[in-house]
């Protein structure tokens, strides 16, 4: 029987191998229904004027409620609050291959700050009926626009208390 140690790791050979470590890209997003409309932010994208809900990538050490009321106060300069989680979402665009992890929540907004300047390449923030995001879907940011908004009508919904970060975690 052999007691000898297995050999240590080089950590240069480690960082290497969680460098081609598969990722998706973690985002969120918000639905934010009013008068029988939502939120949306219009931005050009390849050169086509389209359509999404408010939404964003996670930055590090943000938790996923904190990174929806930053993008949502960044992207419409309406303040956030999340009320429940709508759903998770993985998508992967079909050109770029690129796959998306959506954590999507419902909410409502208030403090509006007219002055407010809205983040780079966002054009507007504006109200969209069902039908007119339907009638439009081809100007639509991605197929989880509709998605997310189904679901919302649908009445998926999962408490807040679902998430869980470090915070929360002894």
């Amino acid at each position: 029987m052999n007691n000898a140690h297995p050999p240590k790791k080089d950590p240069a050979l480690a960082k290497q191998a969680n460098d081609h470590v598969w990722k998706p890209h973690a985002t969120v997003a918000a639905v934010i229904p009013r008068d029988n409309k939502f939120l949306m932010v219009e931005e050009p994208i390849n050169d086509h004027i389209i359509f999404n809900q408010p939404a964003g990538h996670l930055e590090d050490s943000e938790t996923l409620t904190e990174a929806i009321i930053r993008e949502v106060r960044e992207e419409t300069a309406w303040g956030f609050t999340p009320e429940y989680l709508l759903g998770l979402y993985q998508w992967q665009h079909p050109q770029k291959g690129h796959t998306y992890l959506r954590t999507t929540f419902v909410g409502s907004v208030d403090d509006h700050d007219p002055n407010q300047t809205l983040y780079d390449g966002i054009i507007s923030a504006t109200w969209k009926t069902l039908d007119e995001l339907q009638s439009e879907s081809i100007k639509l940011r991605s197929p989880l626009v509709l998605a997310c908004i189904h679901d919302y009508l649908a009445g998926h919904q999962y408490s807040l208390e679902i998430l869980r970060n470090s915070d929360h975690i002894a």
